[in-house]
């Protein structure tokens, strides 16, 4: 594909928009909504976000994970500590997420502050996922070089040697949650004309402030 065609790569998008009366007082409330429609919706992999963080160089950098709670304080994802986001938000705890949610002609856009979750909280979490994905968090030193895919392989097979006998995996000390607490919250939704509606909530002292932006 060159560039011509990607110049004619163009999508219109509905006319069906985002008032203001459309709104909930909050932005969790607002954002559990959507994710609702998302998930009616059928679509593949709704809580797949976009997590962006900067480097102590002032490098920025993004992946995707898996959006995981949504509590009323924030958004909840989990990562291993010492991976390369968990580095960065030792140095820079301010990060922005984004959710696509292309079929529905919908994102929103966050951006806040991440803290550790508690052992405990890590460690519920960490009980109620699959057993395999359990020994790779044992298993992976995330996004460290390693030399070969036989290498990953083997650490896997000797975790899993180590744990053969325990029911219970206990969540390895260097892995966890973050909760993102957010100052800012976008509901973008996709209109004729490239006229899309965004609406944006800003955390003040005194409770959230909605505006609208230009597209």
């Amino acid at each position: 594909m060159g560039t011509e065609d990607l110049r004619n790569l163009r999508h219109e998008y509905a006319d069906h928009g985002l008032a203001e009366a459309e709104l909930s007082d909050d932005p969790m409330t607002m954002f559990r909504r959507w994710m609702a429609d998302v998930i009616a919706a059928g679509i593949g992999e709704p809580n797949a976000m976009v997590v962006a963080t900067v480097s102590a160089a002032g490098r920025p950098s993004s992946r995707m994970v898996l959006l995981k709670e949504v509590p009323d304080d924030g958004f909840v994802f989990y990562s291993n500590y010492d991976s390369a986001k968990g580095r960065e938000l030792v140095g820079n705890p301010a990060c922005a997420l984004l959710l696509p949610w292309h079929d529905l002609e919908r994102q929103v856009r966050i951006e806040g502050v991440a803290s550790r979750l508690s052992t405990e909280q890590n460690q519920a979490y960490f009980s109620s996922r699959p057993r395999g994905s359990q020994l790779g968090a044992w298993a992976s030193p995330q996004s460290q070089p390693v030399a070969s895919r036989a290498e990953l392989d083997a650490r896997y097979d000797a975790v899993e040697r180590r744990f053969a006998d325990e029911e219970v995996i206990e969540v390895p000390p260097y892995w966890g949650g973050y909760l993102v607490r957010p100052d800012v919250v976008e509901f973008w939704q996709g209109r004729r004309g490239r006229m899309h509606d965004r609406l944006v909530y800003r955390r003040t002292n005194e409770g959230w402030r909605v505006q609208r932006l230009a597209p």
